[in-house]
């Protein structure tokens, strides 16, 4: 009978959580190899063994944060309609970021001071964004949207929803706020104005 792996990916995504956890909570000071182990139940050598150290434990982090958010939005179903599309790509956008509110600063924030992508990450980075990208590519050529560069459309898109989130998951909402309802309402506002017709 062979020998069970311990080293599984159930492991792996444990630890990512976890230091994700510990970044978003508590800064990069907090992310040490011997306690993350220990939060999870785990030995060093089970971090060495899937990351090959800290370096590769933070790339991994981020390339997980990049995939998950990538999910959402590519199950996001394209329609006829860019504008509807371009606004239910902005609610998975948040439903990814409240799903892992661990994960969002890793990706958005810069809690990672000297992180540089390599190529892998920013190809993970890329692909989470390209649903985005396209329909505004496609509002633009179907003359939903204004003839503008398509950079500036997904910079704004991109902006109100991060706004928001950032400002929900930071505990700045309101409490009587119906976020729901105003964060639709923002992406929504944001869209009229780039469409051709109101």
């Amino acid at each position: 009978m062979p020998r069970p792996r311990t080293h599984d990916d159930a492991l792996r995504v444990r630890l990512l959580d976890r230091a994700g956890i510990l970044l978003s909570a508590e800064g990069t000071g907090a992310l040490s190899l011997r306690r993350l182990a220990a939060d999870v139940g785990t030995s060093t050598t089970a971090v060495y063994s899937l990351f090959g150290g800290k370096p590769g434990l933070v790339k991994e982090l981020f390339i997980e944060a990049f995939q998950r958010f990538g999910a959402h939005l590519l199950a996001v179903p394209r329609t006829d309609d860019p504008a509807e599309d371009l606004i239910q790509l902005g609610l998975a956008y948040r439903r990814s970021a409240l799903a892992d509110p661990h994960l969002y600063p890793v990706m958005f924030a810069n809690i990672v001071p000297g992180f540089e992508p390599d190529e892998q990450v920013s190809r993970e980075a890329m692909i989470a964004l390209t649903p985005l990208i396209e329909v505004v590519q496609d509002g633009i050529k179907e003359g939903v949207f204004v003839e503008v560069p398509t950079n500036l459309v997904v910079m704004s898109c991109w902006g109100i929803a991060h706004g928001m989130v950032s400002l929900e998951l930071n505990g700045y909402a309101p409490e009587e706020l119906d976020v729901d309802a105003a964060y639709e309402r923002a992406l929504r506002a944001n869209l009229t104005g780039w469409r051709t017709t109101i």
